[in-house]
């Protein structure tokens, strides 16, 4: 089967333009954004955050480019039978495993200090996750997807981006209230059984689940669809192959440069609280969520200074660039009113569930199974029930089951 490059998932498809500008002047565009978004990097004076914004910007360029939103992927999955994606997302896991575990295990890469994200398996990490997936189907994005559709021109996304800060503005603010939900102590596998039977491990469960979802559109499509093939580096599409690479090895250089993995969602917090703080509705620095040891400097320090909230930025401002290249920066304002409502529902649920459960799509299930935490694992286990109800919800919104691409 010849390779169909991916497209942008219907959810988001005012981003298309009939008839591209020519191919020097979309160049021009988006090397402008680049250096503007480069601009303000080098201005913030930290070779840290500057090496930081690259890779976000890079990532804004992959995810746009390969079109790799989880929410997409993991909805035709299931009302389809279309696995492209997630074999994508199978690979992804696989490549960043191999890269992650021998670096976290020395703990030390060129004299900067490496951590994993690995938490405990609580109650809290299924329940949030379970919420974020249904979140992340109405809302018609997962974290990272909203963020390089919003940089990509989607206005919808607009609302569903500040509906998460909102959410997790709130599930920080209620912090007391689910904090001492039950848990069971983090679980590192590399730890557990050493690195190489991890590694081994590893590979066995993601060659099964590539074989199965390989059977599971055979039976379901009599086809397969491929995830390699030919794509043009800097206007797009990518085949999913490419965007899965690409994540895998910026999130390692997030690794080396930050001396932790990718994470999102504790800025959308973050903003939310500041926002609080400068419009004098709260006092967020007295709240028992930013009182904790691991997220005190965060709120004392400007945003300016928090490398997540650099990356989140530059992930927006490198999907702006790719749009411009791709000849797709179109926004429109002609939301459906159900399509808004479910961003502003689902806005809030994605915001909420990554905050109770310690990390979202990205965070939790990419940057944990990459580190050989099990809360990785039980946050995606969790996820799908969750992404499965959402499905079921779309048509009150409006929305299509599974567009197809």
């Amino acid at each position: 089967m010849p390779f169909a490059a991916p497209s942008m998932p219907s959810d988001h498809t005012s981003l298309t333009l009939a008839a591209p500008p020519p191919l020097a002047g979309r160049l021009a565009g988006a090397a402008l954004a680049v250096a503007a978004a480069l601009g303000v990097l080098v201005a913030l004076g930290s070779g840290r955050l500057v090496a930081l914004g690259v890779i976000g910007l890079l990532l804004g360029l992959a995810l746009y480019h390969s079109a790799f939103g989880f929410s997409h992927g993991w909805r035709v999955l299931m009302a389809e039978g279309r696995t492209a994606h997630v074999r994508a997302q199978v690979l992804m896991l696989a490549v960043a495993v191999a890269l992650f575990l021998p670096l976290i295990a020395q703990g030390e890469v060129f004299g900067q200090p490496v951590r994993g994200f690995t938490f405990p398996l609580g109650l809290g990490v299924a329940l949030g996750a379970f919420v974020f997936g249904i979140g992340m189907q109405i809302a018609g994005g997962c974290v990272s997807g909203t963020l390089y559709t919003v940089g990509g021109g989607s206005v919808r996304m607009v609302i569903t981006l500040l509906a998460a800060i909102t959410g997790a503005t709130l599930a920080a603010l209620a912090y007391p209230l689910w904090e001492g939900l039950p848990a069971a102590p983090a679980v590192s596998l590399p730890a557990l059984l050493g690195l190489w039977p991890a590694l081994a491990l590893h590979a066995l469960l993601f060659a099964a689940a590539y074989a199965g979802l390989v059977a599971w559109e055979r039976r379901r499509t009599d086809g397969l669809a491929p995830i390699t093939g030919g794509g043009n580096l800097l206007t797009g599409p990518w085949p999913y192959a490419w965007g899965a690479l690409a994540l895998a090895v910026l999130n390692t250089a997030t690794l080396l440069a930050a001396g932790r993995p990718w994470g999102v969602t504790q800025a959308f917090a973050l903003w939310g609280s500041k926002a609080a703080e400068a419009t004098g509705l709260a006092d967020p620095v007295f709240w028992p969520f930013w009182e904790e040891p691991t997220r005190v400097e965060a709120m004392m320090r400007p945003l300016l200074a928090d490398a997540t909230s650099i990356m989140n930025v530059a992930v927006m401002a490198g999907a702006l660039a790719a749009a411009l290249a791709a000849g797709r920066f179109a926004p429109s304002l002609r939301i459906p009113v159900g399509a808004a409502l479910g961003s502003l529902i689902g806005g809030l649920m994605i915001g909420v569930g990554a905050i109770v459960a310690t990390g979202c799509n990205i965070s939790a299930f990419f940057s944990g199974v990459a580190s050989g935490s099990l809360h990785g694992w039980l946050w995606v286990a969790a996820a799908l029930p969750g992404n499965w109800l959402g499905l079921k919800l779309r048509p009150l919104f409006g929305l299509d089951g599974a567009p197809s691409r």
